[in-house]
């Protein structure tokens, strides 16, 4: 929790009134497992914005499958610079995330759409991902959502040097590059593993 004080500074208190509803609503819910509770601020909201400093300034961010609101809100809280679109098909947690919302006064910023990646039909600075899908399925679903100069943020765990391998022909089909890294939100928290996609260069 002090790591966490320290990340998001003068936003804290926004922060932890999303963690108190994903304690409450979101395991109600069946949006988080009630055995996440105790490590929310690490395994979650930590991760969530151990992409941060990859995503540019103002930047137009599209959060495919958000879920439970990860990662895309974490880095609303954290960047109120961000354009941010919660991209959410099942009716039950897009409801969830329109009242969260809501309750954490982010509509200026914040934006909930219900609907499937491949019926969306606008494009963003940078997309993100949280534990969505293997890597070149995830392709499918991302890419037309990037703009071309923008960027595709995949958090990964072990397997993210073998998918990258995997979805070499999707890559080469949409002339992506793609690196593995592992970046922190604080020196004090957990490494987070990042397939990070891109225009290849000309």
């Amino acid at each position: 929790m002090s790591v966490a004080a320290e990340v998001f500074g003068a936003r804290f208190d926004a922060v932890s009134r999303y963690v108190d509803i994903l304690r409450s609503t979101g395991v109600e819910w069946g949006l988080i497992g009630p055995r996440e509770g105790d490590r929310l601020w690490e395994r979650h909201i930590l991760n969530s914005v151990a992409l941060v400093g990859l995503l540019p300034r103002s930047a137009t961010v599209v959060d495919v499958g958000s879920g439970a609101g990860l990662p895309g809100l974490p880095l609303a809280i954290l960047r109120p610079d961000l354009q941010v679109t919660l991209l959410e098909p099942l009716l039950r947690r897009a409801t969830f995330l329109t009242e969260t919302v809501a309750e954490l006064d982010l509509r200026s910023s914040v934006t909930v759409v219900r609907a499937r990646a491949e019926e969306h039909r606008h494009s963003y600075d940078a997309v993100v991902s949280r534990a969505l899908a293997p890597l070149d399925r995830l392709l499918t679903w991302c890419g037309p959502l990037r703009h071309p100069d923008g960027v595709i943020l995949a958090l990964k765990g072990r397997t993210a040097t073998d998918e990258l391998r995997a979805a070499d022909r999707e890559l080469r089909r949409q002339g992506l590059d793609g690196e593995v890294l592992t970046v922190r939100a604080h020196q004090g928290a957990e490494s987070t593993t990042v397939v990070r996609l891109r225009r290849r260069p000309r």
